[in-house]
C-alpha cells in the first residue's frame, strides 16, 4: 500500500455508496453498477434507506449502520446534506470521500460560496482527503474501483495494461478524453476528475499518480493550478525520470491593460506564464482534446529515438510537399539528407523523384517495394534525422509494412505511418512500435510536440539555485509604488546598470544638474503617484540650456500638477539624453501560481503591438537570460541584422541575471518591477536603464528584515 494520503481514495480495498440506487442511471446508481459490471474485489455498501437491498447486496439505511471499516465513501446527496453526512463519515471511521452534488462554489452565487466555505473548514476539519464538490468521481482502471457516474466506464472495454493516469478538472472532458483515448488503444491506469477541488488541489493527484511506478505517464485537463509549487516540484520530477506529462490548459485570464501598473503586468498575463512554466518544465502541450488524446497515444512509444527532425517517405510529390510544409509551420525540421545517403536513396527511385527529404518513391515503389528496406536502412543509419515519417495509403501501406516492422525490430528510431484510406494491418503496426495516424494534420501536430518532448527529454537539465544576495536591502516600510530615483537606487545596488541623474526640487537645482551633467539632457517629473509621467506631459527631451532647463521644470510642475492634483510630486529627476540604441523592455511581476516571473521583450512596436515577448519564472542567470533573448522574433535586431550593429547581448544577459537576483533577494516584498527602456548599446559597450518602476507590497517584510 502507498503511504500517500490519497491512497484510500484512489486506490479503495472498500467502498461505500451514499444515496445509492437501483437505477443505472441515476448519479447514485452507475457506480453500484460499474463495480459490479467489471468485478471490483472488495466490500460494497449501498446506503439508502429506501431499500433493503440493491442488486443482491445488503442496503444499510445510514452511515452509523455500516457493518465495517470503509476505506472510501462516495456521496450522492444534495450540496446542503453534504457536510452533515461527512461528519457523520469521519466519526464512523471512514477513510476518504468523494463528493458529487454541485450548487457551491461554481455557481458564482453568495449561497454556493458560503456551502463551499463551510465545507472547507468541515475538510480541515475532519482531517481526510474528500474530493469534490461538484466532481464526477473516479476509476481506477487496475482494480475496478469505480466512483464515477460515467456511462464511457460502462460502455468501453476497460483496458488490459495500465500505464497513463488521466487527472481533469471537468467531469465531461475526462470522459470525452478517455473515450478518444481508449479508441486510440490508451491503457489507462486511472481516470480522475477533481471537482471544485475543496479539499484536493490538482497537483496533489499529478504527485499521487508519479509516485505509483507503473504510471509512465500523465495527462490532465487544467482550468487552472493553486499550488504552483508542487505542481513544479512534480513535473520537474516527470521531466527528469523521462515521464512525460501532457497537459491542455485553457482559460486566458490577462488582466486588463488598464488595470495594471505597468505594461509588464499586462504582457505577463496568467497564461503566458503558464505556457513558460510548462515549457520551461518540458510539458507536452495539447491544443485541444482530440490533440491530447494522439500525444497521450504517442506517450506510449517514448522508447523510440524520436525528435524534431523528420524524414519523410511518400509516394506522392504533392503530399511530401504539403508534409514538409506543415512540419516545418509546426516548428519541426525537414533536413536536406547526406549526399551518401541520397545516394542509396537514388539507387531505386527514378530521376523524377526526389530523394533530399522529403523521398518521392514514386510509383515504382508499387513493383518494387521491396526498395523499402534500403531507403528505411539508410534513413535508420542517418545523423540527421531522428523520425521517419511513411505517408503511403491503404494497400500500399500493407504492402510496405513487412519492411517497415523488421526495420522497427532493430531501429531505435521512431518510425510512423501515415493512412487516410484503412489499410488492415494498423494494429500489427502499432504493436511492432509503428504508430499509425489516419489523418496528415493530426499526425503533424502531435509528432511535432512529441518530437520536441523527446529531444529535450535526452538534454542535461542544470537547474539555477537561488543566488545568495549580494547586500542587505532597504526599503521604505510603505507599500505601492517607489518614485523613479528610488527604484533605479535598488536596481543598481544589485547591479542593475542605470543612467546617471540627479534629483531638483526647483527651477535652480534643474538648471544646475542638467549643466553638470552635459548637454543635452532629458528632465521628468518625479513621484511615486505618476506611473506614466508621459500621459500627464512630465516628461521634456532634447534640453540644451540652462534656461530651457528652467522651461522644462516649470512647464513639467504645470502639466503634472493639473493632471494629477493629489499626487505627491518630488521634483524631476535630469537624466543626459541617452545615444539611440536598441530599446528592451524588462520586467518581474509575481504571478498568484507561479510566484515572481520576468518578462523581456523589444521596446516599441516590438513589444506593445506584436507581443513579441518571453517570459520565465526566476531565477534567471545569464545562460537562462540568453535562451529567452534568442526565441524572440526581433533577436536579429541585436544580433546585428542586415548590417546593423551588433548589440551587446552578454550585458543585457547580466542585466537580467541582476534584476532576478534583487527581486529574490526582497523575498516577498516587491510586487512588480519594469526597466522601460532598458537601452542596449553596441557590443562591449554595456547597457543602461533609463527608466524604472518599482511596487512594494504593502506591509511584507524582506528578506533582510526577516533575517
Amino acid at each position: 500500500m502507498s503511504a500517500h494520503r490519497l491512497e484510500p481514495l484512489i486506490n479503495p480495498g472498500s467502498i461505500a455508496i451514499l444515496g445509492a440506487s437501483e437505477n443505472p442511471g441515476r448519479v447514485g446508481g452507475m457506480p453500484l453498477q460499474l463495480l459490479l459490471q467489471h468485478g471490483f474485489a472488495g466490500p460494497i455498501y449501498p446506503i439508502n434507506p429506501k431499500y433493503k437491498e440493491i442488486s443482491g447486496l445488503v442496503c444499510y439505511p445510514d452511515i452509523e449502520s455500516l457493518p465495517g471499516p470503509v476505506d472510501l465513501l462516495a456521496l450522492a446527496v444534495s450540496a446542503k446534506e453534504v457536510v452533515p453526512q461527512l461528519r457523520r463519515a469521519a466519526a464512523k471511521g471512514v477513510r476518504s470521500a468523494v463528493v458529487f452534488a454541485s450548487g457551491f462554489a461554481e455557481t458564482n452565487e453568495p449561497e454556493g460560496r458560503r456551502l463551499q466555505d463551510e465545507f472547507e473548514a468541515c475538510v480541515a476539519e475532519i482531517g481526510i482527503p474528500v474530493a469534490g464538490p461538484n466532481c464526477m468521481g473516479f476509476a481506477n482502471l487496475k482494480t475496478h474501483a469505480y466512483t464515477a457516474f460515467a456511462s464511457v466506464f460502462r460502455d468501453l472495454e476497460p483496458p488490459s495494461r495500465h500505464s497513463v493516469a488521466l487527472v481533469t478538472q471537468s467531469g465531461n472532458v475526462c470522459a470525452a478524453v478517455y473515450t478518444a483515448g481508449r479508441k486510440r488503444g490508451v491503457d489507462f491506469s486511472a481516470a480522475v476528475n477533481t471537482g471544485n477541488e475543496a479539499g484536493i488541489e490538482l497537483s496533489e493527484y499529478l504527485e499521487y499518480f508519479a509516485d505509483q511506478p507503473e504510471t509512465q505517464a500523465i495527462a490532465a485537463y487544467v482550468e487552472g493550478l493553486r499550488d504552483g509549487r508542487r505542481f513544479r516540484r512534480v513535473a520537474t520530477r516527470l521531466r527528469d525520470e523521462g515521464r512525460p506529462l501532457i497537459i491542455l490548459k485553457i482559460g486566458d485570464t490577462e488582466k486588463g491593460a488598464e488595470a495594471a501598473a505597468s505594461h509588464t503586468a499586462s504582457l505577463a498575463g496568467s497564461q503566458a506564464v503558464y505556457r513558460a512554466v510548462f515549457d520551461e518544465l518540458n510539458v507536452m502541450m495539447a491544443d485541444d482534446l482530440a490533440h491530447m488524446a494522439e500525444l497521450i497515444r504517442l506517450a506510449g512509444f517514448r522508447a523510440r529515438t524520436a525528435g524534431p527532425r523528420i524524414a519523410i517517405l511518400t509516394i506522392s510529390g504533392a503530399l511530401g510537399a504539403l508534409l514538409s510544409d506543415k512540419f516545418v509551420q509546426a516548428g519541426a525540421e525537414v533536413p536536406t539528407l547526406p549526399e551518401d545517403v541520397q545516394a542509396v536513396l537514388r539507387g531505386g527511385i527514378p530521376s523524377y523523384g526526389m530523394v533530399s527529404n522529403p523521398v518521392d518513391l514514386t510509383g515504382n515503389v508499387v513493383n518494387q517495394h521491396g526498395f523499402m528496406r534500403d531507403a528505411l536502412a539508410a534513413l535508420e543509419g542517418c545523423d540527421a534525422v531522428d523520425t521517419i515519417v511513411i505517408y503511403a495509403p491503404g494497400y500500399l501501406l500493407e504492402r510496405l509494412s513487412p519492411a517497415a516492422i523488421d526495420a522497427a525490430a532493430t531501429s531505435r528510431k521512431l518510425i510512423v505511418a501515415i493512412d487516410n484510406q484503412n489499410a488492415r494491418n494498423h494494429a500489427e503496426l502499432e504493436a511492432a512500435g509503428i504508430p499509425v495516424f489516419d489523418d496528415t494534420a493530426r499526425a503533424v501536430a502531435a509528432l511535432s510536440v512529441f518530437g520536441r518532448w523527446s529531444e529535450r527529454t535526452r538534454q542535461a537539465v542544470t537547474e539555477v539555485a537561488a543566488p545568495v544576495p549580494r547586500q542587505a536591502m532597504a526599503l521604505p516600510a510603505r507599500g505601492g509604488a517607489l518614485d523613479e530615483a528610488e527604484g533605479k537606487t535598488l536596481l543598481a545596488a544589485h547591479g542593475v546598470p542605470v543612467v546617471a541623474e540627479r534629483v531638483a526640487t526647483n527651477e535652480e537645482e534643474a538648471a544646475a544638474a542638467a549643466r553638470a551633467l552635459g548637454w543635452p539632457v532629458v528632465m521628468k517629473v518625479l513621484s511615486p503617484d505618476i506611473l506614466h509621467k508621459s500621459d500627464c506631459g512630465g516628461v521634456r527631451l532634447g534640453i540644451g540650456s540652462e534656461e530651457a532647463a528652467r522651461e522644462a521644470f516649470r512647464a513639467i510642475m504645470r502639466s503634472a500638477r493639473a493632471a494629477h492634483a493629489e499626487a505627491l510630486i518630488r521634483g524631476v529627476v535630469v537624466q543626459p539624453q541617452e545615444a539611440p540604441g536598441v530599446e528592451v523592455l524588462l520586467g518581474v511581476t509575481r504571478d498568484p501560481v507561479f510566484g515572481p516571473v520576468m518578462t523581456v521583450g523589444l521596446g516599441g512596436i516590438f513589444t506593445e503591438i506584436l507581443r513579441d515577448i518571453e517570459h520565465r519564472t526566476l531565477p534567471v542567470d545569464e545562460a537562462r537570460a540568453g535562451a529567452m533573448l534568442r526565441r524572440l522574433k526581433a533577436f536579429p535586431l541585436l544580433d546585428g541584422a542586415r548590417g546593423r550593429p551588433r548589440r551587446d547581448v552578454a550585458a543585457l544577459c547580466g542585466a537580467m541575471a541582476a534584476l532576478s537576483e534583487a527581486v529574490l533577494a526582497a523575498g516577498d516584498a516587491i510586487r512588480e518591477v519594469e526597466v522601460n527602456p532598458l537601452l542596449v548599446r553596441e557590443e562591449g559597450k554595456g547597457v543602461v536603464a533609463l527608466d524604472a518602476l518599482v511596487v512594494l507590497e504593502p506591509g511584507r517584510a524582506t528578506k533582510a528584515e526577516a533575517a
